[in-house]
């Protein structure tokens, strides 16, 4: 249980704790929402419609966007385009099927160079002595949907990465749309793509969204790429494909920074941002808010089972904070 002087910061609500030995280490803080599948608020801590950006929680949003406009995307195309993968080799080759239908190749790649995040794929090209590129990059999917959507409608696919290139227009028209929400702040993300803020609630609601709409539509089919193909969402090991392994019906999207939308099977949806940027209990947090609120998570245990290692054995766990526990308390 979570220690009864649980600290408190003004405005935040303490969602995680970390116990190593018997002491609280660290704490992490934020805002979050949970709403029912008609919206309606469930759960509310600190300030949910606070302006945040939401990172790469939103791909799902941008592919979306691309989708709608005319990009031929689906199965896993769709999915990547909704990912952050790992840069296996099977992400590079569907990222690559998804530039030559764009009729460019990787040059025109707007995001960074960068290494694989699946360890031993980058440890083998380490020996191979490949660089870095811009495919390995894991928003490489998403910048390859932006491209396949400008080439779709005959715009420059030059500059698809300016606020006021159509593709990044109709982005932003989309995110307002489907989140319920005004864009609240113009940002640059870390792959340098336009980032359009909004607020966790805004995340919450359009997850739900997406995971309830009509079959045939594109939210929907969205949701579904990614729910059929969550490899390519993430990749081996990583949570976000993980978590929709293993509970039926979830649609999960994490990003950097502590941002998290995950919506159950039958709408129920939560959403957050841990105000330190760590992510380490974001997945945790989700899933015991939307256990709380009826959905299974028994085929998730590793996800929620986190313990903290000492010398390679577990000496504490990773645990919610007190304000949330006390929230679920009351739910229950």
């Amino acid at each position: 249980m979570p220690d009864s002087t649980t600290a408190t910061v003004p405005g935040l609500a303490e969602l995680a704790a970390v116990r190593r030995s018997g002491l609280i280490e660290s704490r992490h803080f934020g805002n979050l929402v949970a709403l029912g599948p008609d919206g309606t608020t469930l759960l509310a801590l600190g300030d949910p419609d606070a302006v945040v950006l939401p990172r790469s929680t939103v791909k799902p949003l941008q592919a979306l966007a691309c989708l709608t406009a005319g990009a031929p995307l689906a199965g896993p195309e769709l999915a990547i385009a909704a990912g952050s993968h790992t840069g296996e080799d099977e992400h590079v080759r569907v990222v690559r099927g998804i530039l030559a239908a764009a009729g460019v190749d990787e040059s025109a790649l707007g995001c960074p160079v960068d290494r694989p995040e699946d360890e031993g794929t980058f440890e083998r090209l380490v020996r191979e002595g490949q660089p870095r590129t811009r495919i390995r990059m894991n928003c490489s999917g998403k910048h390859a949907a932006m491209l396949l959507a400008a080439a779709a409608n005959g715009w420059p696919t030059d500059g698809y990465l300016d606020p006021t290139h159509p593709v990044q227009v109709h982005v932003r028209e989309t995110m307002a749309a489907v989140t319920g929400v005004p864009v609240g702040h113009d940002a640059v993300d870390g792959c340098g793509a336009p980032l359009f803020g909004t607020t966790v609630r805004g995340v919450a609601r359009a997850f739900g969204r997406l995971v309830l709409a009509a079959e045939g539509t594109p939210e929907r089919a969205v949701a579904d790429a990614m729910r059929a193909h969550p490899f390519y969402v993430g990749g081996t090991g990583h949570q976000n494909s993980t978590l929709m392994e293993a509970v039926p019906g979830a649609l999960a999207k994490g990003g950097a920074e502590g941002v998290i939308g995950v919506a159950a099977a039958d709408g129920t949806a939560v959403a957050m941002k841990v105000v330190d940027g760590s992510p380490r209990a974001t997945t945790l947090i989700a899933l015991r808010v939307l256990e709380a609120l009826g959905t299974d998570i028994s085929g998730a245990s590793t996800l929620v089972d986190l313990p903290v290692l000492g010398g390679g054995v577990p000496v504490g766990r990773i645990e919610l904070g007190g304000d949330l526990a006390a929230a679920l308390e009351r739910v229950a």
